[in-house]
């Protein structure tokens, strides 16, 4: 009988077409609000007028290094999301492959004056740099969005949203060091924190921190920090390095000392630096040593052991919130909202798993 039934029941189904409408049991047409979810997906007929009137939505996006290849996947991830809802993107960034604050700011202020922009996304690596180009927009209704570094003070913060990485996620590569060196059996030496001291650039310097104490904290809570040196400068901000020529500073440090057993680069500029020092000085899979971003520097010293890892900040994340966070704004009203991208390890065993679709 049951076998019976199975078969007639299927049968009827398919017959009558019953199948389908039980898929599709539950289904709403209409909004509690009585309206449709087609109509309420449609774009604001104003949208494409907002601000500059033309019928398009214009971005533009601007960061403070766009010359070692960081910001490559920010800038994919938003030409995804502008492509997604139609909006021109504009790319700009300083040319150069370190921090260029002092660029950036000179493009920003080309931007405001632009009569076609309709949103800025933008990096604050400087703290307090930014208020009057901000205050500017904000006050053309022209909403902004910061991206990748993060300024607590800047002008209207919470009217501004956020998406990047917090400098608290250092300390997932700090972690790792220690780890990396407890494991390799040393039983003493130095372990360094080189960084752009100079550069005013706050999140980095808050990265080194991050990273250093939480080298500290598990270095300790195995019993052996006593045993080595560890040294991130007198504010723990980092040991200065000579921005033209960064391997070149890490390798004197390396040479100098002749005892480092340790070292972590907060940046994309100090990290592949690293992995050319140590190549040079022929210790690679001797130094344990992490750093910042995954570009094509990176993925090769993890490879050849000049890197034992890296942390990734998932920067497409970057750039593709951004652009949608301000259309969300314009066309839904939608408060600003903060997009944390957390941190990637990567190491020998994954590094071959990032990067295949420009992601990082």
């Amino acid at each position: 009988m049951k076998i019976l039934f199975g078969a007639i029941g299927a049968l009827a189904l398919l017959t009558t077409g019953i199948s389908g409408v039980l898929a599709q049991a539950g289904s709403l047409d209409k909004a509690v609000g009585g309206y449709t979810f087609e109509d309420a997906a449609k774009p604001s007929s104003d949208t494409a007028d907002f601000n500059s009137a033309d019928g398009k939505l214009t971005f533009a996006i601007v960061t403070h290094t766009a010359g070692n290849g960081f910001f490559d996947p920010v800038y994919t991830g938003a030409q995804v999301a502008a492509d997604a809802f139609g909006i021109n993107l504009i790319r700009l960034g300083s040319e150069a492959a370190v921090d260029d604050i002092p660029r950036e700011i000179e493009i920003l202020n080309q931007i405001i004056q632009d009569p076609t922009i309709d949103g800025l996304i933008l990096t604050t690596p400087q703290q307090g740099a930014y208020d009057d180009i901000v205050k500017t927009l904000l006050d053309k209704g022209i909403p902004v969005a910061t991206t990748n570094s993060f300024d607590p003070t800047i002008y209207n913060r919470n009217g501004i949203s956020h998406t990047g990485q917090s400098a608290s996620a250092a300390a997932i590569g700090g972690e790792a060091l220690a780890k990396c060196i407890i494991d390799s059996g040393k039983t003493g030496g130095s372990i360094i924190f080189p960084s752009q001291t100079t550069a005013g650039n706050v999140e980095v310097n808050e990265r080194v921190t991050f990273a250093f104490n939480a080298t500290v904290a598990a270095l300790d809570a195995a019993g052996v920090l006593g045993n080595f040196t560890v040294d991130a400068g007198p504010e723990n901000i980092g040991i200065p390095v000579n921005d033209n020529d960064i391997a070149g500073s890490i390798v004197t440090y390396l040479e100098s000392r002749g005892d480092v057993v340790g070292v972590f680069g907060p940046n994309g500029a100090v990290t592949p630096a690293i992995v050319d020092a140590v190549t040079q000085v022929g210790r690679q899979n001797d130094i344990c040593a992490f750093g910042y971003d995954l570009g094509p520097k990176q993925q090769e010293g993890i490879r050849t052991g000049a890197l034992t890892g890296a942390l990734g900040q998932q920067p497409f994340v970057q750039g593709f919130w951004p652009v949608m966070q301000l259309y969300l704004q314009i066309d839904r009203g939608i408060q600003a909202a903060n997009v944390d991208t957390r941190a990637q390890l990567v190491t020998k065993d994954t590094v071959d798993t990032v990067g295949k679709r420009f992601e990082n």
